[in-house]
């Protein structure tokens, strides 16, 4: 099984023009520096925006010239950088949010709280957290969704040096555990080195060596 991603267009005036097939399994860091195209492709995937191609995930098309399946059908889990808690809402009410509105699958509550190591962090609001606690408070809201492909957007970039290598070790860990199709985006090669099972390069939209 694999996912198959051809893309030719444009967003607001930059144009992605990107061609790849990777596994369906394991994490796939898109890597390049600012202004290259990374975060384009996740929303492209996310269904966030459209742009001219082809999507295929094992097989269902998400997108081509006839089909083009919306951002609540897709089950991509994405995870922002800086976090996307509803700040009105405890921990725990936002991972309620996400599982209201998730089908039933393989991830189940208990086991991804343990995981985050958020369970202290429950009747906490999102403006009282630690970046870290945050971050790890929106993996595990994404992963409640269900999703079939998790994508996340340079989730660790916002953080200082300690609380980093502390969230890397987590994600290794939980990563590896999941085994859930991943898109990782980073500037940062050293952390796609650690994470990712391979890695796609973008420079001006276009993929690089």
């Amino acid at each position: 099984m694999s996912i198959s991603i051809e893309l030719d267009g444009r967003i607001a005036g930059f144009r992605l023009s990107v061609a790849f097939e990777v596994p369906s399994q394991g994490v796939v860091a898109i890597v390049g520096p600012s202004g290259s195209g990374k975060t384009s492709l996740l929303r492209a995937l996310a269904g966030l925006e459209r742009i001219a191609g082809t999507i295929m995930i094992d097989g269902e098309v998400w997108q081509d010239d006839q089909t083009f399946i919306p951002p609540e059908r897709r089950r991509a889990g994405y995870v922002f950088q800086g976090g996307s808690l509803l700040p009105h809402l405890t921990v725990s009410a936002n991972l309620d949010y996400a599982q209201r509105r998730a089908p039933p699958g393989p991830i189940k509550r208990e086991q991804i709280v343990e995981r985050a190591g958020i369970g202290h962090l429950l009747e906490r609001r999102p403006p009282t957290l630690s970046g870290g606690e945050a971050q790890r408070a929106s993996m595990a809201r994404a992963l409640l969704a269900q999703p079939r492909l998790l994508l996340m957007d340079e989730p660790l970039a916002a953080l200082d040096i300690a609380a980093r290598q502390s969230m890397l070790h987590w994600l290794e860990t939980l990563l590896a555990k999941l085994a859930l199709p991943t898109f990782y985006v980073t500037h940062d090669e050293a952390e796609a080195a650690r994470l990712a099972h391979r890695t796609i390069r973008l420079a001006g939209g276009r993929m690089a060596t």
